[in-house]
């Protein structure tokens, strides 16, 4: 049987294309009805040539695109997704507005999108998660969690349940 409906996630700088995040979420996708895909950016720092990477791996997919990304993921996720005509976008931590990061548009993401976030990140500030939910219009959820979100699976998995159920509901209107 094929699909035409495929959630396609992007890693983080330091993770590959089935950790932990991804396998849950997989899952969920599939339960869904959505054919789970992984890009493997490892060897690839340039975040750029990330882009062009899922840019490229995406050009074969028709049908309804959902992208996942974490850390530097979300990044290539949210730069990816107009220029994909994206159906939705989830964000967990997204490496936005860093230093040595191409600027992304002032409105990124022109598709419903979530962005999930921990309170405790280190890494990187919630609070450019909560600016571009702002910028965006997103769903913006901040967790008791630090960069890598692993206590929060179950949390996540949710959101990212009902995120995925939403894209197929009527438009309620604002």
């Amino acid at each position: 049987m094929s699909t035409s409906r495929y959630v396609v996630f992007s890693h983080g700088k330091e993770s590959g294309p089935w950790g932990h995040k991804i396998s849950v979420l997989a899952d969920t996708a599939r339960a869904e009805g959505w054919q789970p895909e992984s890009v493997d950016y490892r060897g690839i720092d340039d975040p750029g040539k990330r882009v062009a990477k899922l840019m490229d791996f995406c050009k074969e997919l028709s049908g309804d695109l959902l992208l996942v990304g974490s850390s530097l993921g979300g990044y290539v996720a949210s730069a990816a997704a107009s220029h994909l005509h994206a159906r939705g976008v989830f964000l967990m931590a997204p490496a936005i507005y860093f230093d040595g990061l191409p600027p992304l548009r002032p409105k990124p993401l022109d598709c419903p999108a979530v962005v999930v976030h921990g309170w405790r990140d280190a890494v990187i500030p919630w609070e450019h998660s909560t600016r571009l939910a702002q910028a965006c219009g997103a769903s913006l959820h901040l967790l008791d969690g630090d960069h890598g979100l692993h206590s929060q699976m179950t949390m996540i998995r949710y959101l990212f349940e009902h995120f995925v159920i939403s894209l197929d509901m009527p438009d309620q209107g604002a």
